[in-house]
């Protein structure tokens, strides 16, 4: 299953990386995130991990495993039967700047879980993405 949002936003590439890359303070500009605990010191980089609580879903251990400075970055969850990739890219263009979230669920129950709460995960990403753009549109 994959789930992906985009949006425009009329900010500088770097200003939008730089509030989407921070994922400590995602709990004060998104609802869709109630805590965040990183697990490492610094600023994320491959294998950095972090622990994060959202509303109506189980509490998860992120890892980055991969990072582009200042374009993308990708971390994943892994629990009994499933494994959860969430990408996080932003480019510049002519038009602005795209800021895209995407949630890939594979494995046994990757599917199950995927249909289960496709609504749900329609929703964060849509709104983190919204959310992000008000917030670096300020």
């Amino acid at each position: 299953m994959r789930f992906d949002h985009s949006v425009t936003i009329q900010a500088p590439a770097e200003q939008v990386w730089a509030v989407f890359s921070d994922v400590e303070r995602w709990p004060e500009w998104t609802p869709t995130v109630e805590s965040v605990e990183r697990l490492d010191e610094g600023r994320i980089r491959p294998g950095a991990r972090t622990r994060i609580r959202q509303p109506k879903l189980p509490v998860a251990v992120w890892e980055v495993t991969e990072l582009v400075e200042g374009q993308y970055f990708e971390w994943v969850s892994k629990a009994p039967g499933i494994k959860t990739t969430g990408g996080h890219r932003v480019v510049s263009t002519p038009e602005g700047t795209v800021a895209t979230a995407t949630i890939i669920q594979e494995g046994p129950l990757g599917w199950l879980f995927g249909r289960l709460y496709a609504g749900l995960t329609r929703r964060y990403i849509a709104t983190e993405t919204e959310k992000l753009k008000e917030l670096a549109e300020r």
